[in-house]
Formats: C-alpha cells, structure tokens, sequence
C-alpha cells in the first residue's frame, strides 16, 4: 500500500470526537506509483470491453429481472440511476408510497456499475415490497474522494425532488420511510453519506444505513488486513483459498480513492472512526467471514454497540470488547472461528456472538451480522457464477436469502414500524 502514514500497532479506534492527531495519506515512491497507475487503468480498460458487449446485448434483449425504469437527473447526466418495483405493485392504477432502500454498488470506487447489482436489487423489490432506487458515482482514480460522495449526494436529493417516483417521504402525518444500503467500497458510502449535512439536515434523511461486507477503515495497511481473517483450506475453491480475493486489488484501490495528505481518520472517508451520533438511529453492519474487510465491520459494530449500550445507561461491564486487530489472542485478531459451518445455507451458530447480534433502544438499534464460510461480495449474483461448484453456489445463494429477509424484517418491523 502506498500509504505510510496509517494507524500503528495497538493504536485504539478513535472516534471523530476523541481522535488525538491526523493519520495522513501520504505519496509513495515514484515507482509504485507508476506501478498503482498502469495496473488501475488497465483493470479499468479491460473491464470496460465486456461491460460495452453487456450493455449492448441488453439493450437488444433486455433480461428478465431489469430495472423497471432507468433515469439520468441534470444534476448527473452521465450517471443514470436504476429503479425497482416490487412485482405486485401497479404503477399505472396507484402511487401509494413506497418504503425505499437506496442502494450503492462495489468495486473499490475505482470499477462496477450499478448495473451489476440488478439481480439482488431485483429480488430486494420483490420479496421486501420496497422501492429499491439503484444510484451510482463517479469512479477514482480519475475524480478521487470525496467526488463519489458528492455525486451520491446530489443523486439522494434529484431522486427526492421526483415526484413522479412514489417513495415515502416525510409528511405532516408520517415520517420517512428510506434506507441507504452498499456493498463494499458501497458500504463505505451508504455510512459516510448519511453524515454529509444537507443529507442529515433534510427532513427525508435515511433512518437506517446498511453496509455490506463495507471497506470502512482506510487507516490500516489492507497487508494488515489479510491477518485478521481465518483461512480454511478444507472448503471447497473459492471458499478454501489460501489468498484473499481483495490482496492485490485493496492497496491499488486505496491510492486511487485517497487524496495525497488526506485524514485518514476523516469519518467520511473512514466510516469506521464514526460514531453513533454521526450516523442514522439505525445501524446494520454485515460481514463475510472469510474476507480481510471483515473484522473492521466487526469493531465498529461492537463501539457502537457499547455506545448504544451507555446511551441507555446500562452498565459498562457489559459492553462488548472491541477486538484488537494486532492481538495475539485468536479469538480476537480474527473474526469468526477457525472451524467451518456444518450447516450450509445457515446463517445462525448456536447464539455465538461472533457471528450476529442486536442492541435496541427507544428510537434506534445496532446490529451485528458475520455470514459463515462467506467471501466478499458472495450476493452479488455474478460473482456467484464463479464461485465453483454447485453446492458453493447454492449456499451462498441461500444465506443471501436468509440475510436479506433478516434486513427486510428488520426494516419493517423496527427501523419502519
């Protein structure tokens, strides 16, 4: 990685409120980062041939499972935004408001498309019955952070002013009805955006912020990142790979995203240096096991958790303790265990709190999700189709599933009720 200036050893999480100096982003060495920009560009270039053919052959034979309407707003012309209907709903003969979850794509900021979550958002709409509003960015190194941010912003307000789309905005009777949930470089999105003031200030600001598997501390060197995961070779490929799928990507997309001199403790940048005020009431963090992002989702959730915890006055001996990514101690350095799941397609461990749970209070809630023998983006239905064999595939197919039902009953029943 070519940041040089990052968290040390041993160096606790620091909040936006208690963090004692910057942690800065500082140039690498000539070499590397001639070496960052040619594998960058060319990734972005080879990528982009099969994304063209895609495109094209889904414009003459669009799929089944499509977004039902694709729009670009003045604000961002160059990025269309993709919108999902539950499959029981009649745009014609109704414009009953919709509960909405907004939803923002992976690649490391620097690749995807939001086109590349359609399956998922697709069976989002349908089984939830929520609008599901797909919306996009700029990608780095070309416009680094916090353009991302920006274009996300500017797209969350054109979508809002859209009378013609029937979210559930706030009104004299109700209060808002909306979500922002991302995957990975998304996930860093859908927790930083809620912090932007015009977006926390508006009346329709999101109730809830969902981050999936999300890169959420760019402090930590990613070579560090890759011990804070247990590797099971017992699995089945991919599962059973000695090597993280992000290894040799994660240090090319951190130079490309972060501004030379930059904080990097910045909460906007790092959403894992947030804390709980900075952030929606409702709070759902989702990890993969067997991914080097994992554990920074497993602190920031148990902080916040403890936060949650004394905003209810509950005494301190319960809190949960936040892992150490430089222990020595196993049960702490990594997240999850070393033993695979027996169940496939299962997302509960007998109650283990390692792998999932909730702290509610009057107005707002913390959750914690681990999916077992996971790797990242293991929902994304493409990714899936080169996962292996068929029972790699089916499990992870069915724990995504069984983890957007959890979201969805949770959104209903708490975040929404």
């Amino acid at each position: 990685m070519a940041i040089v200036s990052r968290a040390q050893p041993g160096e606790p999480l620091a909040t936006s409120s208690t963090k004692a100096k910057p942690l800065q982003c500082s140039p690498p060495p000539f070499t590397k980062k001639l070496e960052f920009v040619i594998h960058m560009y060319s990734l972005q270039a080879v990528l982009s041939v099969p994304l063209w053919v895609r495109g094209w052959r889904e414009y003459f034979y669009p799929p089944t499972g499509g977004p039902d309407i694709v729009k670009a707003y003045e604000c961002r012309p160059t990025l269309p935004i993709r919108i999902f209907f539950p499959a029981d709903y009649d745009q014609e003969a109704t414009h009953t408001p919709l509960p909405t979850v907004m939803t923002i794509h992976g690649g490391g900021f620097c690749i995807g498309v939001n086109r590349d979550d359609d399956e998922y958002n697709r069976e989002l709409a349908n089984s939830q019955g929520v609008l599901v509003i797909s919306l996009n960015y700029s990608k780095s190194p070309a416009v680094p952070f916090p353009t991302a941010l920006h274009d996300l912003e500017a797209l969350y307000h054109a979508t809002l002013a859209d009378e013609s789309l029937p979210l559930a905005r706030h009104s004299s009777a109700t209060k808002s009805k909306i979500a922002v949930l991302g995957f990975s470089a998304g996930g860093n999105l859908a927790l930083s955006l809620p912090q932007l003031p015009s977006i926390r200030e508006s009346p329709d600001a999101p109730s809830a912020a969902i981050s999936i598997y999300g890169c959420l501390d760019l402090s930590r060197d990613p070579a560090a990142k890759l011990r804070n995961r247990f590797y099971k070779p017992a699995l089945p490929l991919p599962q059973g790979s000695r090597i993280d799928s992000l290894a040799s990507l994660a240090p090319v997309f951190d130079w490309s995203y972060i501004p030379y001199g930059h904080d990097l403790t910045d909460p906007l940048l790092s959403p894992a240096y947030s804390s709980l005020a900075d952030l929606p009431k409702h709070v759902y963090l989702v990890a993969a096991e067997l991914d080097m992002l994992a554990h920074e989702s497993w602190r920031l959730a148990c902080r916040l958790g403890n936060e949650a915890r004394r905003l209810q006055q509950k005494p301190t001996a319960g809190d949960r303790e936040v892992p150490d990514p430089d222990s020595k101690v196993d049960r702490v350095k990594c997240v999850g265990k070393r033993a695979s799941s027996k169940r496939k397609g299962v997302l509960d461990q007998d109650g283990d709190e390692r792998y999932g749970w909730q702290e509610t209070w009057a107005g707002g809630s913390v959750n914690w999700l681990l999916v077992p023998d996971a790797i990242h983006g293991f929902d994304n239905f493409n990714i899936r189709q080169v996962m292996g064999g068929e029972e790699s595939m089916l499990d992870a197919e069915l724990k995504t599933k069984a983890y957007v039902e959890r979201i969805g009953a949770w959104l209903h029943n708490v975040v929404w009720k």
